[in-house]
């Protein structure tokens, strides 16, 4: 099984610190090597804390219990 870095964003906790969560896609290959099941999507800090995905916007951090939400995407003005 491997993980590839899909994605990362920043999620603050309820006191304003800022979190980089990394957002990988984990392959999962069937016993013949041809077709696999879905990826399956996981999240991690940068220092590797491992994070749970509780909805579109709200993680939670595996060892410390705290819940982080995700920054907006900054736009672009043209």
């Amino acid at each position: 099984m491997a993980a590839v870095l899909v994605g990362q964003f920043h999620a603050r906790d309820a006191e304003g610190r800022v979190y980089s969560v990394h957002e990988f896609q984990e392959s999962n290959p069937s016993a013949d090597g041809f077709t696999g099941m879905e990826p399956v999507t996981t999240y991690k800090l940068a220092i590797g804390d491992r994070v749970n995905k509780i909805d579109d916007n709200e993680f939670l951090l595996v060892q410390s219990g705290i819940t982080l939400i995700r920054e907006p995407e900054p736009t672009v003005a043209s």
